[in-house]
């Protein structure tokens, strides 16, 4: 499966269902510290859009609620991978994403042998605080001699000025969250994104 080169992250369907609908064809719902039932109607609102608008939806961190909804893809940070059930993730079909910020991180990440390794941040991020300081175009480089043909996703800190060099460095992908969401206009930032990445 081929992801595309644009990767948006919003953290609610109401961002999805606004945005989706302009072209977008890979996107991820995080949210975080959000109630189980709350999460559920979120995830079962954004898959509907994304099936309406061919999109595929990667659901951050609740796996479960991916499951029991008939998602396809999931994405596990690190502190995610303690407690996610790996085996049933697997025997439900689901696809997986892991993201990664050293070395330790990135061999725990390919034991698993996942769909996709995202690196970040790439640049500094206003969007969580990391213990990881910005890691740099050159880092993908160095990720992408080390996973082979798994994808690489470029993320944190991402702009459209930035994208084509983190393409040019080895990501097959750039994932974009505040670049988008904090913009006047998210719509017409998101037009600029497609017409820059496709």
């Amino acid at each position: 499966m081929t992801l595309d080169r644009f990767y948006p992250i919003f953290d609610s369907a109401d961002w999805i269902e606004r945005l989706v609908p302009l072209g977008i064809k890979l996107v991820q719902l995080r949210m975080k510290d959000t109630a189980p039932d709350v999460v559920r109607d979120h995830v079962q609102r954004a898959k509907r859009i994304c099936a309406r608008h061919d999109c595929t939806l990667v659901i951050n961190d609740y796996w479960q609620a991916a499951i029991d909804t008939g998602c396809d893809y999931v994405h596990l940070g690190q502190e995610d991978l303690d407690d996610a059930d790996i085996t049933t993730i697997r025997a439900a079909g689901l696809r997986l994403g892991i993201s990664t910020h050293d070395k330790a991180e990135l061999n725990r990440a390919l034991a698993l042998a996942p769909d996709y390794i995202a690196l970040g941040p790439i640049y500094p991020t206003i969007l969580k605080k990391m213990k990881w300081h910005e890691q740099g175009i050159a880092k993908l480089t160095t990720w992408r001699t080390r996973i082979g043909s798994t994808p690489l996703i470029a993320i944190g800190g991402m702009s459209i000025d930035r994208a084509a060099g983190a393409y040019d460095a080895g990501a097959d992908v750039v994932a974009a969250v505040t670049d988008i969401t904090l913009n006047e206009s998210p719509e017409d930032r998101v037009r600029a994104w497609l017409a820059a990445t496709r």
